[in-house]
């Protein structure tokens, strides 16, 4: 399979940062690498315990709600051979490991690094691809050659990655790491002997000559003795019955994979004629069995993960669409997005060549939950799925959607949204949505967020409001983070902790929804002033419209 090329570009950051912790962070992104004298293990995790278990990961509950299954599919769906889906269902927890993967990508901006990794991934899916061709044919020699075209492209692909990298400015410690890790490994005994032995073998193969004599129905295989070229003879002889140009006729031989038993009969002959070359084959097959390292196989899984997500990305940065590496606290919840948008929808929408609506949104002081109102179908959902991906994709080290983000690094991230009856467990609506919301409640932190999604839309308007005010007061008591979308407006002034944003309209045609939320209080009355204000009947207008 070939690979997606992309652009690299760069990722705009926020350039303000006023919390002490993110200060923090940002002397940890440019220190210089503490572990020169490590051993490199991974190119996503910092910690060589970090990723147990990573390939066992279940989908997060709330992967289907926030629409991040279908942002996961998108990315991976080129990358199906690397299984990359298990890296972005295990979000980090420490901001050092984060950083980690936040100056890979920055390292990832410079185009050279970029597509010095992407060679090397094509190569290497070659290399994969030579050896499953070699272990699908049936004939001993067949198979050794093809083992040794696949170890030439895996220890060229080693070589040229080491030259491409050497010489780049890399400030990560993952990359600088593995390009230590690169120059040891080139220069150690057993990659040395692979490649002298490999270079030695492909020039004995390739100086190898025979003659074949056809007679009836026997083939006889033999030294080739400097035999006489007849073509140009029998060209020379025909020459003169040309007359004018001939046409020429392009005849398509199938080409089969492998090879009959005719050919391995005649290969068996060429090795007799040649036993040392082919008993080196034998020898090369055995002694570099295990030719591959571990650590590079393993850094060849893992680079995909930044290179898939920003071919991914690269394709909405064509269209206009920013996306930036957000500042990230574990304390403070003071937090902000600039032209933040659902990634999920914006895929949808580029393709479709329609525009996509970005927002802005902040949480200053003690203010921890968006209530979110407004009109239906106005973009009150999308801001709430927008806000759970923003913090989950910055949990995973990845560049979010949006021109500058600050954001806080939870340690869970649950999401309500309204789900259909089911017979399983033979409960009703009303009766689920209180199960499930009691487990979020059971399970959260006061360092977890929260998206809720048009809760208790299945009971009357008196218990709805009873109800979400019950849960409201549980998740400000647990100081929870997040966003509230609900038809219930007296909601957004539960108290200081909540914030009141509502979807608007065009102001000239309260019919079409800017599908825009902005922080601004929940009266009940924005659709009504806003088809007020078209037909000209709001009161400063009728006061204009009367005579005295």
């Amino acid at each position: 399979m070939s690979e997606p090329r992309l652009n690299a570009t760069c990722l705009s950051v926020d350039p303000q940062c006023n919390s002490d912790e993110n200060m923090q962070m940002n002397e940890e992104q440019k220190r210089p690498a503490t572990n020169a004298d490590q051993q490199f293990c991974s190119i996503l995790f910092e910690n060589a315990g970090t990723d147990r278990n990573v390939d066992q990961q279940l989908v997060p509950d709330f992967f289907r709600d926030l629409f991040l299954d279908q942002v996961v599919q998108a990315i991976t769906e080129k990358w199906k051979d690397y299984n990359l889906a298990p890296f972005f269902y295990s979000p980090l927890h420490e901001l050092s490991e984060l950083s980690y993967r936040q100056d890979v990508y920055r390292d990832l901006e410079d185009a050279r690094a970029l597509n010095a990794l992407q060679s090397f991934s094509t190569q290497m899916r070659a290399m994969r691809e030579r050896l499953k061709q070699a272990n699908d044919l049936y004939f001993p020699y067949a198979i050794e050659r093809g083992f040794l075209g696949a170890a030439e492209i895996y220890y060229l692909a080693v070589q040229s990655l080491y030259q491409q990298l050497t010489g780049l400015g890399l400030h990560s410690c993952g990359l600088r790491g593995f390009q230590r890790y690169l120059a040891r490994y080139v220069q150690s005994d057993p990659f040395r002997k692979l490649v002298t032995d490999g270079e030695t073998l492909t020039s004995q193969l390739s100086h190898i000559r025979y003659s074949l004599l056809l007679k009836d129905d026997s083939v006889t295989v033999r030294h080739y003795d400097e035999e006489s070229d007849y073509s140009t003879t029998v060209e020379e002889t025909f020459s003169k019955f040309r007359r004018g140009a001939a046409r020429e006729r392009e005849i398509k031989v199938p080409i089969r994979d492998g090879m009959n038993h005719i050919q391995a009969q005649i290969l068996d002959g060429v090795a007799l004629l040649y036993p040392d070359t082919f008993r080196a084959l034998d020898e090369f097959s055995t002694s570099h069995r295990d030719y591959m390292d571990n650590t590079i196989a393993r850094f060849d899984r893992e680079v995909q993960f930044y290179i898939a997500y920003l071919t991914h990305i690269d394709t909405l940065r064509c269209a206009g669409l920013s996306f930036c590496l957000p500042k990230l606290s574990a304390s403070s919840k003071e937090i902000e997005g600039h032209d933040a948008f659902d990634l999920a929808l914006a895929g949808k929408l580029v393709r479709e060549n329609a525009a996509v609506v970005r927002n802005d949104f902040y949480l200053s002081g003690t203010e921890r939950l968006f209530v979110v109102s407004g009109p239906n179908q106005g973009g009150k959902t999308t801001f709430a799925r927008m806000f759970g991906q923003l913090h989950y994709l910055a949990s995973l080290g990845c560049p979010v959607p949006g021109k500058a983000a600050r954001l806080f690094l939870c340690d869970r991230l649950f999401a309500h949204f309204e789900r259909e009856e089911t017979i399983t467990n033979l409960r009703g609506k009303l009766h689920n949505d209180l199960v499930r919301i009691r487990q979020i409640l059971d399970d959260a932190t006061p360092n977890s967020i929260v998206v809720m999604n048009e809760v208790f839309s299945s009971t009357t308007l008196q218990d709805a409001l009873f109800l979400s005010r019950k849960v409201m007061a549980k998740i400000c008591d647990l100081d929870l983070l997040g966003v509230w979308v609900t038809f219930l407006d007296e909601l957004a002034s539960f108290n200081q902790k909540t914030v009141s944003a509502t979807s608007t309209v065009d102001p000239l045609n309260p019919t079409i929804r800017t599908y825009k939320v902005d922080r601004r209080p929940a009266d009940g009355l924005a659709y009504a002033h806003a088809i007020a204000e078209k037909y000209r009947v709001t009161y400063e207008q009728l006061r204009e419209r009367i005579v005295p």
